[in-house]
């Protein structure tokens, strides 16, 4: 709705019941220490309940000066939204970051947390399970909760109701006066009256009829009231008989385009989603969304979108399945989906250099879509992307959730999975790359996909490691074992080896951790991977060294310098060589630590590494000073000096397992 009126006894109540100390619904008694007031704005869909509570938060925001959150738990489709990702952005509201792979009680604690020295609100939209309310509940009563809902939150403590019915007829007829303007109204009010007596005094009812009205300047608010008054009562009520006047004025190809909008994932409709279901152009598609805004059909949102209101989906739905084929709607899907994927691609075209250096697979790709599947510039396809993650994600999970997509649904996510990498990079994205991996992993264990499934798992567990779930990450880089040997596939048993020892090494199990980086090892030694090879000796080296094996330790280090050597890595070598001078040093051996260190010196300078070179020379400066040779060390310190200036960070060696 555009407007916002009536409701005052309403909006004075809730004002109110701030005050009061509310029911715990369990019990019928006053609730003892609330974690935070809580309203419920309760009515059924199109009673205007999401308004009233926007508009009451604006009256009250002045007392909260931490601002609003808000949160929707069901899609206008009628999925429930994951209190995961609910949580996540309440969270990102806040400005706080969370932990990819985190469940919802290490979530609501985070939460929680944040909340607990501040004075917000948080307003909820559309639940349907008190559970899931609950665990957005701040541990503190000087943050304000509003929810909106169909019916009671039974089991939430100090919930204050607040029911909803129709707009008393001023209301309703002053609703109607904003969409059709007051010359209608004033030449006949007892029809504007009758008119909102069989809207039921509805806002979802009124804001169709006044969009037909507003769409037709010559219609009389007479006629349309006995219309409405004269259509059989079983037509789903006031917003049933609205919405059937409206739908049934369409034009033919404008009705089939709303009967396919509920396939829009999470509700979110733009002309590229809507030209796709149809079949149509975009312009047309965009004319066509105009318009059913304009009827009050879909909701403006920024950046192009729309909205689809929850109250019409049902209709819709019901639309869609008895008027539609089955191969129709399966094949309007298929089309939305391939042309997400398709953007997806443009879209992380224009990440790199804001699209004026790709590389060839990109410009080649780039080259192959219509001018209409381009993005001007990176900022505008990073846009895109922020805007419509909510439905790529959403989109992401029903392609999977389908069954009959696999194929279209591996390829979206893939896409998601690349523009979300380039546009914010892996840190940033990890916990929207956590469930679309997990997406993959759904696929890939339902079709029997073997290597997909190790990847999967591969992924996952690297972000459970990046974020300290060490004992997780080893559990999931063992399954990655399982499935990457069912598909025969070295390279995925050959990181899932090596990852498994990182995983003992962070547990410091150092037996365990040498024992898995041999076995990784050996298998780059039977293929002949020089570098895997390489790699795998430093990581041994630095195993042996942590455990105080610094014999084994000096064979690894000597076989990994020898290894780059052999690749011709003059860095790499060079940073065997320091480590080695390292566990030297460790061993009793200063001298030839000092020996070893000047070859990785020279090295590093062939190499024409400065920073490494820099390293090194503060590395033999140390040397030096313990072999009581100050003169000789400050010399190897001012050339590192000279080198890189005298940021000790930019001297710190990088060990050759990382």
């Amino acid at each position: 709705m555009t407007d916002f009126v009536g409701r005052r006894r309403e909006l004075k109540e809730l004002r109110e019941d701030i005050a009061r100390t509310g029911l715990d619904t369990l019990s019928g008694r006053k609730a003892k220490a609330p974690r935070a007031r809580v309203l419920l704005v309760a009515g059924r869909p199109g009673s205007g309940r999401t308004a009233l509570a926007e508009a009451f938060v604006r009256e009250v925001a002045d007392q909260y000066p931490d601002g609003v959150l808000r949160t929707r738990l069901v899609a206008p489709g009628g999925e429930t939204v994951a209190t995961e990702r609910a949580l996540r952005g309440l969270l990102a509201g806040l400005g706080r970051r969370t932990p990819p792979g985190a469940g919802e009680d290490e979530l609501s604690s985070v939460l929680r947390s944040a909340l607990q020295e501040r004075r917000a609100i948080i307003l909820i939209d559309d639940a349907a399970d008190p559970h899931q309310v609950d665990a957005l509940l701040p541990d503190t009563p000087e943050c304000l909760v509003v929810v909106t809902a169909e019916g009671p939150l039974t089991g939430i403590p100090d919930v204050r109701p607040c029911t909803l019915g129709g707009l008393d007829t001023v209301s309703a007829v002053a609703m109607l006066a904003r969409r059709i303007g007051d010359t209608r109204i004033t030449a006949d009010p007892r029809a504007a009256e009758a008119l909102a007596e069989a809207c039921g005094g509805q806002p979802a009812a009124l804001e169709l009829v006044g969009g037909w009205l507003a769409a037709r300047p010559k219609a009389a608010v007479a006629d349309v009231a006995k219309q409405l008054h004269d259509t059989p009562a079983g037509a789903g009520g006031p917003l049933g008989r609205a919405f059937r006047l409206v739908y049934d004025s369409l034009p033919q190809p404008a009705q089939r385009t709303l009967r396919l909008l509920p396939l829009a994932p999470a509700g979110l409709v733009d002309s590229h989603t809507a030209s796709a279901l149809a079949g149509c152009s975009v312009a047309a598609a965009q004319s066509t969304l105009d318009d059913f805004a304009g009827l009050g059909l879909l909701r403006h949102a920024p950046d192009g979108l729309f909205l689809l209101p929850g109250c019409l989906a049902p209709m819709l739905q019901a639309l869609l399945e008895t008027k539609e084929r089955p191969a129709e709607v399966q094949l309007a899907r298929a089309r939305m989906l391939e042309r997400t994927v398709r953007l997806l691609h443009s879209c992380r075209a224009m990440a790199a250099a804001g699209g004026d250096d790709l590389d060839a697979d990109l410009q080649e790709l780039l080259d192959g879509l219509p001018r209409a599947l381009r993005f001007p510039d990176r900022r505008a396809a990073a846009v895109w992307l922020d805007t419509r993650l909510p439905a790529l994600s959403a989109a992401a999970a029903l392609a999977v959730a389908d069954g009959e997509l696999d194929t279209l649904a591996r390829r979206l996510v893939a896409a998601l999975v690349r523009a979300l990498a380039d546009h914010r990079g892996t840190t940033e994205a990890a916990p929207e790359l956590y469930g679309l991996h997990r997406l993959v992993l759904d696929v890939a264990e339902r079709r029997g996909l073997h290597r997909e499934q190790a990847a999967a798992l591969l992924n996952l567990a690297d972000l459970d490691a990046e974020t300290g779930r060490t004992q997780e990450a080893l559990e999931r880089y063992r399954a990655a074992l399982d499935a990457g040997r069912a598909a025969n596939d070295p390279y995925a048993t050959g990181r899932a080896m090596e990852s498994v020892g990182g995983a003992y090494q962070e547990l410091a199990d150092w037996h365990r951790a040498s024992d898995w980086f041999g076995r990784a090892l050996a298998q780059a030694l039977s293929r002949g991977e020089r570098a895997d090879e390489a790699r795998l000796y430093g990581r041994l080296g630095n195993v042996h060294t942590y455990a105080g094996r610094y014999g084994d330790a000096l064979r690894s280090w000597r076989a990994a310098a020898a290894g780059y050597r052999k690749l011709a890595d003059v860095p790499g070598q060079a940073k065997a060589l320091s480590e080695m001078a390292r566990v030297q040093e460790y061993a009793g051996r200063p001298e030839e630590s000092l020996h070893t260190c000047r070859e990785a010196v020279e090295l590093a300078r062939r190499a024409g590494d400065q920073r490494l070179q820099a390293a090194l020379q503060v590395r033999l400066a140390d040397t030096l000073d313990r072999l009581g040779d100050p003169a000789a060390a400050r010399l190897h310190r001012s050339a590192a000096d000279r080198l890189l200036g005298d940021d000790p960070a930019a001297c710190e060696i990088r060990s050759g397992s990382d």
